[in-house]
């Protein structure tokens, strides 16, 4: 008989924790001082149960924790799962339905109450009566789900989450084995809150939390302010190490230009938009020390809705995908070092990724020139051309030039084109809602966990699509019952045979890049540029940049 992956993978787990590398020693002479980040807008809503972006998830590491964490630590071991809030990775049981959890006793949140049972059962009940963009994925399948994913309101998520106070453990049960629930339980979207945390987005509104810090202060328009927790002591260096700075502030409004100046003059330490490529040759040149480039499991894309004229037909859709000219929109991105082009889903180096590229000049493996002729000529059969289009783009240096450039490309092919940059901070959630009539948009997506699901299934399945809703992260409207029966069968080989699963996630990929609803543009890489006084920077595959294992002084 096949044994389970997902019981196996729990040792494996364990034995990975106990194999770690030690972490280095923490130098208390370069505890304190204040660190000072820009961005060009607030990553969105600060509820973590909501927000669902590389920015906010980033900031979110020192200060919520779930049950179990990615191990902070450099390297593939950034994505080693370690116990967080909880004594131990769990207990597998019941044919790998059934996980158990013990708490840690002593754990304090910023407000200064006790962490309890009774906080991890509301916590799970809260992803579904706030509808988390992922509760209709990632969590779909603990026991009761389905009734809450109806009725968000009275969720209780009875019988898939049991507490037990007495015992001080929580109780975890899955309607059929789920080999990547512990990396699930790992993201932001479980962190543990208050009990009494109101069921709805918090907006601007900081919630208490368990972990090395706390948000002190917020103002959406101009910044935020990130001090320690008075109530908090190191309980794991692996999954919520103490930090270094007494304070992050991190400032929103400030051009991508203005910040790269003002970390070159002492006035910043890091910036998290992309830098602008213009100023690339001379930061190279003048303060190579100062960058890091690290590899991503990213993806830009574009967005089609695949519910609106003209993208409601499949043909005007391939025709954008031929057309575009990926060499462009890397030198955009800054050049081949930090990007290269692609034409599908899943990432280079990532479970299921298999070289592929129909929309090329030569399809094949991979992207070699766009062809203008086919574009034009898919238009032409789409019966759509002269359709006006509108490309949203984040009001950034480089997503904005993206969005010109496939405004130019969209014009050359026969519609009629224009783009609208509107503010990050709300950019990702209003591409999302259908009441937008978004018809084209540009956007990232970077990996929650190592899987390609977390692509496929994430984007491009029809529980991924709600109406109306600003967390429906199916951007493009996308929904193939056959596809989405075959990702379903993908999911569950990967509990007893994860190299066949990564095959079908493969054949996944080709049908859903071949469909074209959204073109694949590049993969980047990340480029940090620190001010001359941080010290320890540290990358995390999985977070990226710890900020606060770094010091500055």
């Amino acid at each position: 008989m096949k044994k389970l992956l997902l019981a196996a993978s729990a040792a494996a787990l364990l034995a990975s924790a106990w194999l770690a590398p030690a972490q280095a020693e923490y130098l208390k002479e370069h505890r304190g001082g204040t660190i000072r980040l820009l961005a060009r807008s607030a990553a969105g809503t600060l509820d973590p149960h909501i927000n669902y972006t590389d920015q906010g998830w980033q900031m979110y590491q020192p200060i919520y924790d779930g049950l179990v964490a990615f191990r902070k630590a450099e390297g593939m071991d950034g994505f080693t799962i370690v116990p967080d809030l909880a004594e131990a990775l769990p207990q597998v049981s019941n044919d790998g339905k059934t996980f158990t959890f013990k708490l840690r006793k002593g754990i304090k949140f910023s407000d200064g109450h006790d962490l309890s049972v009774k906080d991890v059962v509301a916590s799970f009940q809260r992803i579904f009566k706030v509808s988390g963009p992922t509760s209709g994925t990632f969590y779909a399948g603990i026991v009761g789900a389905d009734k809450c994913l109806a009725d968000t309101k009275s969720c209780t998520l009875e019988g898939g989450v049991v507490g037990d106070e007495a015992a001080g453990t929580v109780t975890l049960n899955l309607t059929k084995p789920d080999a990547e629930i512990l990396y699930k339980l790992a993201l932001p979207h479980a962190v543990v809150l208050p009990a009494d945390t109101p069921a709805e987005d918090m907006g601007s509104k900081p919630i208490p939390s368990t972990g090395a810090y706390m948000i002190s202060a917020f103002d959406p328009n101009k910044g935020m302010t990130v001090s320690r927790n008075p109530n908090f002591k190191q309980w794991s260096e692996d999954a919520q190490p103490d930090g270094y700075p007494d304070v992050v502030q991190y400032d929103f409004g400030l051009s991508e230009e203005a910040a790269v100046s003002a970390i070159q003059n002492g006035e910043a330490d890091w910036m998290f938009d992309a830098l602008p490529s213009d100023r690339l040759g001379e930061l190279g040149s003048k303060s190579m020390d100062q960058l890091h480039i690290s590899p991503l499991s990213a993806w830009w894309y574009a967005p089609l809705n695949n519910r609106l004229a003209p993208f409601d037909n499949e043909k005007a859709r391939q025709a954008v995908a031929y057309a575009i000219d990926r060499n462009t929109l890397v030198k955009l991105f800054g050049g081949k070092v930090l990007a290269s082009p692609v034409c599908q889903v899943l990432p280079p180096d990532f479970p299921g990724h298999e070289d592929y590229c129909p929309f090329t000049k030569n399809p094949g493996a991979k992207w070699s020139a766009p062809d203008l002729d086919k574009a034009k000529q898919l238009v032409e059969e789409s019966g759509t051309k002269g359709q006006k289009v509108t490309i949203i783009a984040e009001d950034t240096a480089i997503s904005r030039s993206i969005g010109v450039y496939l405004q130019s490309v969209l014009t050359t092919i026969g519609y009629v084109a224009d783009v609208k940059p509107i503010s990050s901070n709300i950019q990702f959630t209003y591409i999302q809602n259908t009441n937008n009539k978004v018809q084209m948009s540009i956007t990232q997506w970077y990996k929650d966990y190592p899987a390609a699901s977390d692509f496929l299934n994430i984007l491009f399945s029809c529980a991924s699509f709600r109406e109306g809703s600003d967390a429906s992260i199916n951007i493009a409207g996308f929904c193939d019952k056959d596809i989405d029966a075959k990702m379903q069968k993908a999911l569950d080989l990967g509990v007893t045979d994860q190299k066949a699963a990564d095959k079908m996630w493969a054949e996944i990929d080709k049908q859903i890049t071949d469909k074209a609803p959204a073109v694949g543009l590049f993969t980047p890489k990340r480029l940090d540029f620190v001010s001359k006084r941080v010290g320890n920077f540290k990358f995390n595959r999985q977070f990226n940049w710890m900020i606060t294992q770094s010091w500055v002084q």
